[in-house]
């Protein structure tokens, strides 16, 4: 059930996008207990020469970066398993893409199970309903 948007600053390749995918979807079933069946997962490549930190971009620092953000049902998963989540995850990029940029960011949003849903069925019907 969770989506994750996915910007990483890497030469698109269905070798890339097949890693990327396999990296989440380890780690978020892993972690944070998601059904790897209903995850989604949508990746954007962006060239290094347009990612900026700190006025500079990230082909100039010769650095990448990677920004993603998870929606999960809220109080689905505890700070200790978040926390864990995005620890590794950034270590897991960091092996995959290289020389990553310390400012590249992982954000697993909590959503209201009453506001987030798939299928057109909100998670408090399923939590209701199952």
């Amino acid at each position: 059930m969770p989506i994750l948007n996915v910007k990483v600053s890497a030469q698109r390749s269905s070798q890339m996008t097949t890693s990327i995918s396999k990296i989440l979807l380890e780690l978020t079933s892993r972690i944070l207990h998601k059904d790897p069946e209903v995850t989604s997962i949508a990746i954007e490549y962006i060239h290094p020469q347009d990612w900026i930190v700190a006025g500079k971009s990230l082909a100039e620092q010769g650095k990448s970066s990677i920004y993603f953000d998870i929606k999960v049902t809220d109080e689905t998963n505890t700070k200790a398993e978040k926390a864990q989540y995005i620890r590794e995850a950034f270590d897991a990029f960091s092996e995959l893409l290289g020389d990553l940029h310390n400012e590249s960011y992982i954000y697993v949003q909590d959503v209201r199970a009453t506001s987030y849903g798939f299928g057109g069925l909100t998670q408090e019907y399923r939590f209701h309903h199952s």
